[in-house]
C-alpha cells in the first residue's frame, strides 16, 4: 500500500489489529457449535456471550437486546420487514426520509408492493430532516418511523433524540440506521428513545459480513430467517462466532477511542487547508457543525469530482456524482439538498479514519493543487 492514501473510511475500514488478535483463536480452535452443551460448545458460547455484552455496552443496552446479523443491510431489513410483518394488523404506514441508504429505501419499496404506505420526508440544504414535517406526516395508522442517525455521504447528524421523543409520544416504533455513527459519536439508545438501531461491523474496524440490530425489550419482530431458535428466536442459523467476536472487540475498542478521538482536529486541519488553497472554489456540503467529525464532503465548483479523482489514482475517496458520456448526475442526497449542479458535480467525500495521518492530508492537498 506504499504511496497509496485511503480516505474512504465511510465505505469500509481495515481490521483493527486488536480485532485480528481476538479472532485468531477461533481460526485454530473453538470449533464447537455454541448451541452444544458439551466441552466443545460451552467455550464458544461464552465467547459469543462476551461479544454480545461488548456490543451492548457501546450503546448502553442489555445484551439480551442485541441480535447478531450479517451486516447493516440485514439489520435494516429485519427491523423494517420484521416489524411490518408482525404489526401490520395495527396499521400499514411507515415514515422515512428521502436521503436514506438503499438498505432502507429498497425495503420500503418492497413493503409498498405488499400494501404498506410510506411517506418520504424531505431535508433542508444541510441534509437534516424537519421535526415538524415528520410530526405532520404521522397518521392514525403509522406504526414505524425510520430515520438514519447520520448521512453516509455528507456526514450530517439527524435530530434522533427529538424524533424519538415524538415517536414515543405517539406510541410509534422508531428505528435508526446508525451504521455510520457507531464508534464516531457517543450513542445511548435510552437517551435517543430508539426502539431499534442498526450496527455494521465493517464501519468500525471489524470484519465485513457481521452486524447487529438493537431491539428494545417488548418490540416484536417476525424473523426473516426461519429455523431453530438462534438469536433469541429472531435469526435462525448457527451463529458465526468468529465474526461476532470481531465485532465485539471492535465495539469495545470503539468505546475507548471515543474518549480520545483525534480525528476531529485532523478533519478541521484538512478543511482549513482546503480553504486556504482553493478559497471560494471549494464549499462544504452538509451541516457545518451537526456532522460526523471524520467526514468532509466538499465540492470544487465547476469541476467534476470523478474527473479529479481519476487524475489522482493513488487516492481512495468517493464522489457525489456520476459521469456518463459527458453527462453528470448528482447523487440522490445532493439532489434532495437542492445543491446546484455546478457545485454538486464537483463533490468528493473524504472520510478519515484512525490510520489517517497529517502527512497524508498534506499529500492530498498537494496532489489536488497539481490537477487544478
Amino acid at each position: 500500500m506504499s504511496g497509496k492514501i485511503y480516505l474512504d473510511y465511510n465505505a469500509s475500514t481495515p481490521l483493527a489489529p486488536e480485532v485480528i488478535h481476538a479472532m485468531q483463536p477461533l481460526l485454530e480452535d473453538y470449533y464447537g457449535n455454541p448451541s452444544a452443551l458439551h466441552w466443545s460448545g460451552k467455550p464458544v458460547k461464552e465467547l459469543l456471550n462476551k461479544a454480545r455484552q461488548q456490543v451492548a455496552e457501546l450503546i448502553s443496552c442489555s445484551p439480551r437486546e442485541i441480535i447478531f446479523t450479517s451486516g447493516g443491510s440485514e439489520s435494516n431489513n429485519l427491523a423494517l420487514k420484521g416489524y411490518y410483518f408482525k404489526n401490520k394488523s395495527r396499521g400499514n404506514h411507515i415514515i422515512t426520509s428521502k436521503i436514506e441508504h438503499p438498505a432502507i429505501r429498497n425495503p420500503c419499496k418492497f413493503l409498498e408492493q405488499l400494501g404498506a404506505e410510506v411517506t418520504y420526508v424531505g431535508v433542508d440544504q444541510y441534509g437534516r430532516v424537519s421535526l415538524e414535517e415528520i410530526e405532520k406526516a404521522i397518521r392514525e395508522d403509522t406504526i414505524l418511523i425510520t430515520i438514519m442517525h447520520s448521512n453516509n455521504e455528507v456526514g450530517t447528524l439527524q435530530p434522533i433524540k427529538e424524533i424519538g421523543e415524538i415517536a414515543a409520544g405517539y406510541e410509534i416504533a422508531f428505528h435508526t440506521d446508525a451504521s455510520q455513527s457507531i464508534g464516531k459519536v457517543p450513542i445511548d439508545v435510552k437517551e435517543l428513545h430508539v426502539d431499534m438501531l442498526t450496527i455494521a461491523g465493517h464501519k468500525i474496524y471489524a470484519p465485513k459480513g457481521i452486524g447487529a440490530l438493537y431491539i428494545k425489550k417488548g418490540i416484536e419482530l417476525e424473523p426473516l430467517m426461519h429455523g431453530a431458535g438462534h438469536e433469541f428466536g429472531l435469526r435462525a442459523g448457527t451463529e458465526n462466532t468468529l465474526l461476532a467476536v470481531g465485532l465485539g472487540t471492535a465495539c469495545e475498542l470503539s468505546k475507548k477511542q471515543l474518549k480520545a478521538d483525534g480525528i476531529n482536529s485532523l478533519s478541521s486541519y484538512f478543511w482549513n487547508r482546503l480553504k486556504e488553497v482553493f478559497g471560494e472554489q471549494v464549499v462544504l456540503n452538509g451541516h457545518p457543525t451537526e456532522r460526523l467529525s471524520n467526514t468532509l464532503n466538499v465540492s470544487f465548483i465547476n469541476k467534476v469530482g470523478q474527473e479529479i479523482l481519476g487524475k489522482i489514482p493513488e487516492l481512495a475517496a468517493s464522489t457525489g456524482s456520476a459521469c456518463h458520456s459527458g453527462n453528470v448526475e448528482l447523487s440522490p442526497v445532493l439532489k434532495e439538498m437542492k445543491v446546484p449542479e455546478r457545485i454538486g458535480m464537483g463533490a468528493i467525500r473524504f472520510s478519515l479514519g484512525r490510520m489517517t495521518t497529517k502527512k497524508e492530508i498534506d499529500l492530498v492537498i498537494t496532489r489536488l493543487k497539481d490537477v487544478f
